[in-house]
């Protein structure tokens, strides 16, 4: 088995943050997004043997590939890169990488998404050909979706429907038995120019292969988190610190805390600094990090920051930031309100 990740896309939707940094590389709590991915498919390595994966990127530097290669090394895994320039859909981004899709079971995860509780290892057997992970959402005229039959097999594929069709949001990760199957519809969407707002999809992709007689199964995941925008990243952070704070230590031991309130959850990174200020809850901070008088809640803060008096919430901070708010003096009476 393979497991191929494609992470080309620019992260318009997170612009500044992805300017310098791929979307995959944010840290939350202390982690990538990219290596909580990949953690989160250990139980899927181990038990199915998997020797190879592979990352589909766009021209992010000798520096980035550096990282993706030191991460699969980290799991013992080989890995291989291929590159999508042009960014022309998600379907194009696979088709880069046709030279693996060259017959054995694979499974395709976005490295936008991350996914808990769920026991992909178990779902994946000889009695299913192609399984689709979905998760039921409040707006799915925003995602890709699929409509079922009561035994759970898959009658439809839509990209972002216009009416309502079906809640099950396709959230990006996919098992092919066959691959093979997967590159010959890939070739064909290509060859034919079959695009969907200018882009070739790979919900298209499924509905002709469902179509010519492809069985795919739906299963669910019980947790589900996007990082498709800031807004979503924002509460993908809150998510993951209510998730690991009562089984992880999320404060580094040599995080430095003086004169400060800690609301918990929150994650604070090796040398970072915090005094004189109140931090939480649902905030993640990168290393090196130093923060003096602010009052910060419900953020994601990066690496080398210095920030002083900010009065923050629902915000993201890069790397290398330098901030100075204005310290305020104030005199309040009795029965007071101040915003």
């Amino acid at each position: 088995m393979k497991i191929i990740i494609p992470m080309a896309g620019k992260g318009l939707r997170l612009y500044p943050h992805t300017l310098n940094t791929p979307k995959p590389l944010i840290h939350i709590a202390g982690k990538t997004i990219l290596r909580r991915l990949v953690e989160s498919l250990s139980e899927v390595i181990k038990i199915f043997s998997v020797q190879e994966i592979v990352f589909i990127i766009g021209n992010n530097g000798e520096n980035i590939e550096k990282k993706l290669i030191k991460l699969a090394n980290d799991i013992g895994v080989h890995p291989i890169i291929y590159y999508q320039i042009t960014p022309l859909g998600t379907a194009d981004a696979l088709l880069k990488a046709k030279d693996s899709l060259n017959g054995g079971p694979i499974i395709i995860v976005f490295s936008d998404t991350l996914f808990y509780n769920t026991s992909l290892e178990k779902e994946i057997t000889n009695k299913v050909d192609n399984i689709i992970w979905t998760k039921k959402v409040k707006n799915p005229h925003l995602f890709g979706v699929v409509k079922c039959d009561s035994s759970g097999v898959i009658t439809h594929f839509i990209e972002k429907p216009n009416n309502y069709v079906s809640n099950l949001a396709i959230i990006g990760l996919y098992y092919f038995r066959n691959s093979l199957c997967l590159r010959k519809e890939l070739q064909s969407l290509d060859n034919n120019k079959i695009k969907n707002e200018e882009e070739y999809q790979l919900t298209s992709v499924l509905e002709n292969m469902r179509k010519k007689g492809e069985k795919f199964i739906s299963k669910q995941v019980q947790e589900w988190m996007d990082f498709g925008n800031k807004k979503r990243t924002i509460s993908s952070n809150s998510k993951i610190l209510s998730i690991e704070h009562n089984h992880s230590q999320l404060i580094h031991e040599k995080a430095i805390i003086r004169d400060s309130l800690i609301l918990k959850p929150c994650s604070i990174g090796e040398n970072t600094s915090i005094e004189n200020s109140i931090i939480g809850p649902y905030v993640s901070i990168g290393k090196n990090t130093k923060i003096k008088n602010s009052n910060i809640k419900r953020s994601l803060i990066q690496d080398y920051t210095k920030i002083q008096y900010a009065n923050w919430h629902n915000s993201m901070i890069g790397n290398h930031i330098f901030y100075i708010g204005k310290a305020k003096e104030i005199s309040l009476g009795d029965y007071s309100v101040y915003n």
